[in-house]
């Protein structure tokens, strides 16, 4: 019994030594490696985005100036038309009636200031050898000036007939691409009707807005003093398409709008831009991009970043540990960087990358 417990306190002390140890020989963990980098100023570029809408520079609602049934249709949707070119041919009974009833007024007023001319001189001379009185012979010039009066307004009403009858012809005003059909052969159609539209797209208007204080901001920052100096000076703008494709030409800002929208309190802009190859159509969207030209400001990746709340924080270095610092950024093109614009100062080291595994006052190598 006694060596059982003498057996049993040899064993424990064994394993109390064994365990000192092992204490003893464990080695001390060492500050893990990061990669870091001092920021320097440096000059950047941002963009504001904004959806816009595309307008042909011309873009006109074609309408019958007479009512009748379209007789004809001599275009088809998208072709493209020149000016003057022939789009419809409206039948209009009512215009042909009109044009024969003019016609036949003048040939009657015709024949009354023909008559009239001729009792003039029949009268004339019998008046000057005092076989009709003076009276008659006046009376007879003043109808015969009467019948040319008439005759005129005949002419006129022949000419204005001839001219609703042009109208039968529905002709292109401009250049540009046809539009919707949305009446066939045998419509009967009135000036209320839009017959199809005609865009003008060799230019075309790209429309934005933006609300008031970006619309502060954005002219604090543009060069001059008036606002039509600022438009002049403004950037060349890019323009992405629906399908995410940049539009190789580049517009300029024409026009801002001197009215406040009180229902979204936002501003209209137009852009121009030139269209030679026709790739933009007049209704369709896209987003506008305007550069600001930002110099000597510092820019940190993306991933030297992360979020706590409402707040961005990068590490700081400071001696052989990190400190979370809050900083103020702004987006820059492309989803990598951040242009900084407080918070940090030329000459910080900040961790640039595995900063999820970082704590605050956590000491680090640089690497």
């Amino acid at each position: 019994m006694f060596l059982n417990r003498l057996s049993v306190g040899v064993l424990v002390a064994l394993l109390l030594v064994s365990c000192g140890n092992s204490k003893q020989e464990a080695p001390k963990q060492e500050a893990a490696v990061y990669p870091t980098a001092v920021l320097s100023e440096q000059n950047t570029v941002l963009e504001s985005v904004y959806p816009v809408t595309i307008k042909g520079q011309e873009d006109i609602e074609i309408r019958p100036r007479i009512d009748g049934f379209i007789e004809a249709i001599y275009v088809d949707e998208g072709a493209l038309v020149k000016k003057g070119q022939a789009l419809f041919k409206i039948n209009s009974p009512q215009s042909e009636q009109a044009l024969l009833s003019a016609q036949a007024a003048v040939n009657s007023a015709q024949a009354a200031l023909n008559t009239a001319k001729l009792n003039v001189e029949r009268i004339r001379p019998l008046a000057q050898k005092g076989i009709v009185s003076n009276v008659q012979l006046e009376t007879t010039e003043n109808a015969y000036e009467s019948s040319k009066a008439a005759f005129a307004q005949a002419q006129a009403t022949l000419s204005n007939a001839k001219a609703t009858m042009g109208w039968t012809s529905v002709t292109s005003p401009v250049d540009g691409i046809v539009g919707s059909i949305p009446y066939r052969q045998g419509s009967l159609v009135d000036k209320a009707y839009v017959l199809t539209t005609v865009a003008n797209t060799n230019n075309v208007y790209v429309y934005f807005s933006l609300n008031e204080k970006d619309l502060m901001e954005f002219l604090e920052k543009a060069p001059g003093k008036t606002q039509a100096e600022k438009i002049k000076n403004m950037p060349e703008l890019s323009l992405t398409l629906a399908d995410g494709s940049v539009y190789p030409e580049k517009g300029k800002i024409s026009t801002i709008s001197g009215l406040v929208n009180t229902n979204t309190g936002s501003v209209s802009f137009r852009a121009d831009f030139p269209n030679p190859q026709g790739l933009l159509r007049s209704g369709t969207s896209g987003k506008i991009s305007i550069p600001t030209h930002l110099e000597n400001v510092l820019v940190v990746p993306q991933k030297a970043t992360f979020a706590q709340q409402d707040k961005v924080l990068v590490y700081k270095v400071q001696g052989d540990s990190v400190v979370q610092t809050p900083i103020s950024v702004l987006q820059i093109p492309g989803g990598k960087d951040y242009a900084v614009t407080s918070g940090l100062s030329s000459g910080d080291r900040i961790v640039t990358d595995g900063v999820i595994t970082l704590r605050n006052g956590m000491k680090i190598k640089v690497q």
